[in-house]
Parts: structure tokens; C-alpha cells; sequence
């Protein structure tokens, strides 16, 4: 059973007793915080992949735009995952102050809870434009629907991501398990179609 959620909430549910065996995480730093809490089952966070962001719309040629675009007066909003406890928004919210643009495109912004609402804003025309996930956008359900602008990963923090086994899977032999599968050929290749880099591999851009 998978509970979506962004990193941070899941984090906090954690702290506060929820009932998970692994927990995958879009920043390392949360699974680390664990570790030292108490809550993890091993001493180090396994990496899992390297995500990166997008400019991605449905009413819109995102393969055209660039995030000076989003300071077009014709854009009134623009979706990015909250800030405060989702990874991929706050690598929003860093590449747009390094491209000086934060303080222009702040107002027309709409906060999702995660990565996933915040791609429904931009999918029913609640927001023109979004800062997305790339896995997100070359699914199937979005990949039919827009392009999108790769954001250069120089703009950024890395969206290194981990994932570590929960105290209470311990001994959970099918946690265990899914945890080797993450590292291996088949499951490498389905990241890799989802756009993510893969831990040991370069970045492109």
C-alpha cells in the first residue's frame, strides 16, 4: 500500500507514530533527520535517484518558454509545490531566486501540498503554467498533453533522493526485500524511463 504525500508531511507522520515500513523521500535530508530521531532501521539513507524540474503546461508550448517566461504579464498563475515541506518547490523557489525572478513571479504563485496537486493545478487550468516534477511530466497522463523546458540543475540544490526501512519493518523480510529490488536492473530501468538520473550517473541537461 503507498501513501502520496509530500517528503516533509510524511516526515512529521512519521515522527508522530504513522504506521510505515520504508519511506521515500524527494530530499535525503528528511530521512536523515530520522536516523538521528531514531526511527530508521539502518544507520545510512539508500539513494535512490537524482530528481530534476520542469516548466511544464497544458495550454501553453512549454518547450518554448524559460522561467523569464512566467514574468509574462499574460500569466497570472503559476503552480509550484509548497515550499515549506516539498522538495521540488523549494528547488522551485531556489531557481527562481538565482535567476532573480522570485520576487516578480511570487504573486502569481499557487502552492500545492505536493508535486502531484500541484500538476492538477496546472491540468485543469487552475494555473497556466507549473514547475513540475520531470517524472511527473513524461508519464503518460501528461506526456500526451504538453511539452515542457528542462531547468538547468545549476539553478538549483540537488533533489538528491533517498529512502531508508522504518524501525517497525526491522524484521520485515518484504521490506527488505523491496529495498534490494530498488537497486537493481529492472527497477533501474523503469527510474530511468521516468526521467530520473540514477545514482552513479552523470547529469544531463
Amino acid at each position: 500500500e503507498v501513501i502520496y504525500g509530500s517528503s516533509g508531511k510524511a516526515h512529521t507522520q512519521i515522527q508522530q507514530g504513522a504506521p510505515y515500513d520504508l519511506y521515500f523521500s524527494a530530499d535525503v535530508a528528511f530521512p536523515q533527520d530520522l536516523i538521528k530521531g531514531g526511527f530508521a532501521a539502518s544507520t545510512e539513507v539508500i539513494p535512490y535517484a537524482l530528481g530534476r524540474i520542469v516548466l511544464w503546461s497544458s495550454s501553453r508550448d512549454a518547450t518554448k518558454m524559460t522561467l523569464a517566461s512566467l514574468a509574462d504579464p499574460k500569466i497570472a498563475h503559476v503552480a509550484i509545490a509548497n515550499p515549506k515541506h516539498a522538495p521540488y518547490g523549494k528547488r522551485a523557489e531556489e531557481a527562481l531566486r538565482a535567476s532573480k525572478l522570485w520576487e516578480k513571479i511570487e504573486p502569481k504563485l499557487i502552492y500545492g501540498e505536493n508535486i502531484t496537486q500541484t500538476a492538477q493545478f496546472v491540468q485543469t487550468g487552475n494555473a497556466e503554467v507549473g514547475i513540475l516534477a520531470l517524472s511527473i511530466v513524461v508519464a503518460p497522463e501528461l506526456s500526451s498533453k504538453g511539452g515542457y523546458f528542462l531547468i538547468s540543475d545549476d539553478l538549483h540544490e540537488p533533489l538528491n533522493q533517498g529512502f531508508i526501512i522504518l524501525k517497525r519493518a526491522e524484521n520485515n523480510k518484504l521490506a527488505k526485500q523491496f529495498a534490494n529490488y530498488m537497486g537493481s536492473k529492472d527497477a533501474r530501468a523503469i527510474m530511468t524511463r521516468y526521467g530520473f538520473v540514477l545514482p552513479g550517473e552523470a547529469v544531463g541537461k
